[in-house]
């Protein structure tokens, strides 16, 4: 065959191919299909009844989901704007990562649960048959640090009835003593007389004997002379621990003192000064009540609520 032959046989083919149909797609100057691919794997057609996953239904959805568009830049074309969506779309949501402080805190409040009964975990001498307002005053009062003049020499005088009572009856009537002694306020408590120390004695529903009530007062007139020396009455209180709560970790009830050195030493300053029913015992029933020092049990419930308040940084009073 001739070279024309041939030539003229190749143009013929050249006619008979059928032409591809270009399709053209406006894209911002940077943009890249293959690009899009490596990022997110997926297939982006035009609109048609065949394809699986299009840009209209990627759009249809966005719209359905309340997905709001108007954060896409306008100056954008609509194929940039399909995209964007879809990438929005497809996005992973972020994954919420729990704080390690707050997985302390859970496990901590599981392991004060009491695995009886779901109830809060507390002190052994708390118990199923312990009167309510004890309960109260254990979860409430008890253990927490006091910094108030009027509260201090409350407690100090309700721990002084431990002689005669038991906390659960004394609790019981703290509020007929706090109406009796107008508010345990030492400048008004220490200016009753004879007859106001009447009136309290033959109370009945106080049951506090003249003795008792007396040894009050006086020790009012005490506290009096305290602040005007160290300014408060709290601010000598707290002195004695060096203004920072003793800490304790006592696992079991027979662990807990009656009595501690730091007990012994304010008892004896106090009956020094002219107090009265402030022995070493009655003084550290007084320093727990108070939290002064911190005597709830360690698998307690209490006993992390008050350590949390007691390793504050304190100042002076």
């Amino acid at each position: 065959m001739s070279k024309a032959n041939v030539r003229r046989q190749l143009v013929l083919l050249e006619k008979n191919k059928v032409p591809k149909e270009k399709t053209t797609t406006t894209l911002s100057p940077n943009f890249s299909y293959k690009h899009l691919k490596r990022i997110y794997p997926i297939g982006l057609h035009k609109s048609s009844s065949s394809s699986s996953l299009s840009l209209s239904s990627l759009s249809l959805s966005l719209s359905e989901n309340s997905i709001d568009s108007s954060s896409i830049n306008d100056s954008t074309s609509p194929l940039d704007q399909k995209i964007s969506l879809a990438l929005r779309l497809i996005a992973p949501p972020p994954q919420r990562r729990e704080s390690p402080v707050a997985k302390v805190f859970q496990q901590q409040s599981q392991s004060f649960q009491d695995t009886d009964n779901g109830e809060l975990r507390r002190c052994n001498w708390i118990t199923k048959n312990s009167d309510k307002v004890y309960v109260a005053f254990h979860d409430e009062c008890w253990g927490v640090p006091v910094y108030d003049d009027n509260q201090l020499f409350e407690l100090l005088a309700l721990s002084g009835m431990l002689m005669d009572h038991n906390w659960t009856e004394i609790v019981k009537r703290r509020e007929l003593f706090r109406e009796a002694f107008s508010g345990f306020d030492p400048n008004t408590v220490a200016k009753m007389g004879e007859k106001e120390i009447e009136e309290i004695a033959s109370n009945k529903a106080i049951m506090l004997p003249d003795c008792k009530v007396r040894c009050i007062i006086d020790n009012a007139k005490c506290i009096l002379k305290i602040v005007r020396e160290c300014g408060s009455f709290s601010s000598y209180m707290w002195g004695s621990v060096n203004h920072k709560p003793v800490i304790n970790r006592f696992r079991y009830p027979r662990n807990v003192p009656l009595r501690s050195p730091k007990a012994e030493a304010m008892s004896k300053d106090l009956i020094k000064r002219g107090f009265r029913y402030v022995g070493p015992v009655i003084v550290y029933s007084f320093m727990q009540a108070a939290g002064l020092t911190i005597d709830h049990l360690v698998d307690c419930y209490r006993y992390s609520e008050c350590v949390s308040l007691a390793e504050r940084p304190w100042r002076r009073i």
